[in-house]
Formats: C-alpha cells, structure tokens, sequence
C-alpha cells in the first residue's frame, strides 16, 4: 500500500516513491530498514525463514515465518496469520538482517512464530484499504465514547486487521485507567474484537508522524526506537536558554536532539578548569559570566560601583594560570593584557592610545529655521461656531 500522494500499483506495491521517503506527507518513511543484503544476488545454502513485517507503513512491526513453498522476497504484500483472522503487511527485512533484527529486540530464535499464509491477492488489498478507510471515523467515534465516560484517557490510534475483525486502540493516559466499561461500548458500537494498548506521549508522535523545528520528519516517526530520558541539564551543558516552549517537541516533552550532541559538549567542557567561577585581581574580584566551548575561552567582568564592566576573553591556559597565582597569594595586575581580543586588536593595528583620551572638536551642528505653520483648524472651528472677527475700520476718521 502507498500513501495518499502515490498511487498503488495492481500488485499492492507503492507506484511513486516505492517507500525510499520521498513523499510529500512522509507516510510512507516510517522506521523504513533498507535491506542492502536482498540487492545482491547470494545464494545462501541454509537460507533463515523469518522475516520482518511492517504493517500500516511502519506503524507496528513483528517476525513471521516464511514457509519454503512460498517465494516472498522483500517488498512484497503478504498474507499473514492473525488474531482470529488474517492481516496484511509489507516484507521490510529478510535472510541475516532478520537475525540480528531479532537479536538487537531480544526475540528468541526458536520461538513458535505466526506464519505466512500467501503473497496477498487483490481482494485481501481490497480488504485492507476498506479496514483503513474505518480508522478515522472509528478514532473519532471512540475518544466521543471515552469522554462521554469520563475517562482520563486520549485514543491516539486507531489500527484495523484487514479482515476488519479485530481493531487496536493505541491510548495515552497519564496513570492506570479502568476501560472495562469502555471495551464494552466499543464491541457494541463497531462490533470487533477490541485490543487497548497504552502508549507514552513519544509513541504517540512517532504514530501521527509530523515535521520537527528542523524541517525534517520527527525522529520517533523515522528511525528512533530507544527513548532516553532528556534532561534540563543536556540543554545547560550545551549554553542553550532554558525556554520550554522552544525545547518541547510536538510530544511535548523535551526533545530527543539534546542528547545527540551532548557527549561532545561533555569532552569540550572537560577540558575546562573547575571552580573558576571567580579570579583575583588587583583591581577587584571577577566573575565567570559565559563559556564558548568551541573557541575555549571563558569571558570574565568585574563589578564596578553595582555595575558589570566590560567582557575579558581568556583562554582556559591563561586562567589555569591565574588559579595557580591565586592559590599562591599573587594576582595579576589586569585583564586587559590578558584579553585575546585586546591582543589580536594590538597585532592587527597599531594605535596610540596616548591620543584616545584627547578631546576632538566636531563644528558646530546648524540648524534650519523652521516656519510655524499656520493653524487652519482653529480658524475652521471658529467659523463653524460662528465666531466672526470684526473687520477694522480702515477708513475712521481721526480727530
């Protein structure tokens, strides 16, 4: 099956993308696995008969058994055994990268697995886009009946068999949730078998899929299966502010990228001296304002009168140094010469600074009369109300 924007071809496989992820909506990239072994043409004498199967494009994955009179490769639409009847799903893994695909989710080699019934046929395709068609008015259905119960709980997702016997509700909840009562107006009403599973709020993104602040699909949609804990530390060892709304994902808690880089933060930041938030001087006491772990170097200001004075750049050898002075009672006379900026500043120009303190003359500024405008709206106020100057007798007579 392909998505909405690729139409299916006559054998159930995707016609447009053929999930390689370009789609315009990302559908079709959910936790796609690229089976590189399958390219090569490799006879495998004890060839392993499990494969991976993905159904709702990546949505749920899980291992079947693949008989020998079958010739399912990967990519192919199958039949499977299911719960009470038959679902249909996409072969995303086969041969050796099904071992280690079941070795690194610690599933047992010798376990009794469902098996594959047949390469799926047109009617079981029909089938399947008719019990996809249900999900959505099913999913807005069940969070009216959850509500109408006052349940604290919120359906996320709605997954059909292809037989449309038997539909999983994905839910998120933020404590335990008693759905016996639920379970029984959802048979009622859609008539299936019900299955409630509940999920965590990351789960919940990686099903709906979207876009992250990058512009790339979200990483629990795409390739990200082990959800580490993310703390407000990785986003401090990093100098990053501390605004929730800017580090919470669409899941909203905070994002899994902060963890990405972290252990590169970590090596830079040990290099850094410790407890060096404040040096000694003989002009006073400074304190550590910021680090920039690239350049490695630590801006320190001193407090004059209640106010910061301006930044010193140090290297972390130059306060390395000053620590060792301090420890043994000496201090340096300032940071100005100490400053890297004030140094690549004295090498790049050559300034007198016995000429900075003279006081320059600039000429005096001139400035252009202006003539007062008149103010016509008095006058026009004055003649709507009626108040009318006298004119001057310019022709009295003088005594």
């Amino acid at each position: 099956m392909g998505c909405s924007s690729c139409a299916s071809s006559k054998n159930g496989k995707p016609a447009g993308c053929k999930s390689n992820g370009s789609c315009q909506n990302g559908g079709c990239n959910k936790l796609n696995t690229f089976d590189w072994l399958s390219q090569y043409n490799i006879h495998e004498p004890d060839e392993f008969r499990v494969v991976e199967i993905s159904f709702k494009n990546g949505v749920r994955k899980d291992f079947y058994y693949n008989p020998p009179y079958l010739d399912a490769s990967t990519g192919d639409l199958v039949t499977v055994e299911a719960d009470g009847g038959f679902n249909v799903g996409v072969i995303s893994l086969s041969g050796e990268l099904t071992r280690l695909q079941m070795k690194k989710k610690r599933v047992k080699e010798d376990k009794r697995l469902p098996k594959i019934l047949r390469i799926a046929t047109e009617q079981d395709i029909k089938s399947l886009e008719e019990a996809r068609a249900l999900e959505r008015n099913t999913m807005i259905r069940s969070r009216a009946i959850s509500r109408s119960l006052k349940l604290e709980m919120k359906i996320g997702e709605v997954e059909y068999q292809a037989d449309k016997r038997k539909a999983t509700f994905y839910y998120i909840a933020d404590g335990r949730v008693d759905f016996r009562e639920l379970i029984r107006h959802y048979a009622r009403e859609f008539r299936i078998k019900v299955d409630m599973r509940q999920i965590g709020s990351r789960q919940e993104s990686g099903l709906i899929g979207g876009l992250g602040s990058c512009g790339r699909e979200l990483c629990c949609s795409t390739w990200l299966t082990n959800f580490k804990s993310v703390s407000t530390s990785a986003a401090r060892y990093q100098n990053l502010a501390i605004n929730q709304s800017k580090l919470s994902g669409q899941c909203g808690r905070l994002k899994c990228c902060l963890n990405y880089e972290l252990d590169t933060y970590l090596d830079a930041l040990s290099k850094f001296p410790r407890r060096a938030n404040t040096l000694e001087a003989q002009n006073g006491q400074a304190k550590l304002v910021k680090k920039d772990i690239f350049k490695g170097l630590m801006y320190y200001s001193f407090n004059q009168d209640g106010f910061r004075s301006r930044l010193y750049a140090l290297e972390i050898d130059t306060v390395k140094d000053i620590i060792s002075m301090n420890k043994r009672g000496e201090k340096p006379e300032d940071f100005q010469s100490l400053d890297i900026y004030y140094q690549s500043e004295m090498e790049s120009q050559d300034l007198d600074f016995a000429d900075i303190n003279e006081v320059i003359e600039l000429p005096a500024e001139k400035r252009k009369k202006t003539k007062k405008k008149k103010n016509w709206s008095g006058q026009k106020k004055n003649k709507a109300r009626g108040d009318k100057k006298k004119p001057k007798n310019r022709n009295k007579k003088k005594d």
